[in-house]
């Protein structure tokens, strides 16, 4: 999982890519490629 001051340029890498808030962290989730995981804050 990447750490990234920017979500937005995370979530246009693929299609599959959502954008979630768990816990007062914003996260990108990719359940067809997981490997687009990141958090932010």
């Amino acid at each position: 999982m990447k750490v990234v001051n920017s979500l937005k340029t995370a979530k246009l890498r693929d299609k599959g890519c959502r954008v979630v808030r768990r816990r007062g962290r914003v996260y990108v989730i990719n359940k067809k490629n997981p490997r687009f995981k990141a958090r932010q804050g």
